[in-house]
């Protein structure tokens, strides 16, 4: 029977997992029981990207949230200058330095959402997700592990859809 993704088939699959917390176990339990884990690979297949909306976004939240990200980076590079100063004067190009990024960094925060003219007034989070995760094995070691997962209880049980691929 003809294997529905050829590139799986070269790989040797221990087992395939819903979740990536289902893999990393199995992975745990193998470097538990002494297996060596750095011939195992994580695969995620069927990848999806989620964009979770956090909040709607105005002038002045980006202003704030630009103002934020350029305190960081003004302190630090306040803190760097400030390496080469001595006494009290440290402080004060630390604080300079913090101060000057907060207002670029508004400055920027602003700006940068003012020219989207209103096309994105949400702020989200984006990630990467995948539908299915494969625990890979090399250098002949499938068989091996999939005996142990197996005796551990945590091999998944084969679905219609992996039962054709072997």
């Amino acid at each position: 029977m003809p294997l529905a993704d050829p590139i799986s088939a070269a790989w040797n699959t221990v087992a395939r997992f819903d979740d990536y917390e289902s893999a990393q176990r199995a992975v745990d339990r193998l470097s538990d029981d002494g297996f060596p884990v750095e011939k195992l690979d994580i695969v995620g297949s069927g990848l999806r990207l989620v964009e979770r909306v956090t909040g709607r976004l105005t002038s002045s939240r980006a202003a704030t949230a630009g103002a934020l990200s350029g305190l960081w980076a003004g302190l630090l590079f306040g803190i760097l200058l400030g390496l080469f100063t001595s006494g009290h004067s440290f402080l004060a190009v630390a604080a300079t330095g913090a101060a000057l990024g907060v207002l670029w960094g508004a400055a920027f925060g602003f700006v940068a959402h003012a020219r989207t003219r209103g096309q994105r007034d949400f702020s989200s989070v984006r990630q990467l997700v995948a539908t299915r995760y494969d625990l890979i094995a090399r250098e002949g070691t499938v068989e091996r592990a999939r005996y142990m997962l197996g005796e551990a209880g945590l091999l998944p049980e084969p679905g219609p859809a992996q039962d054709a691929e072997r």
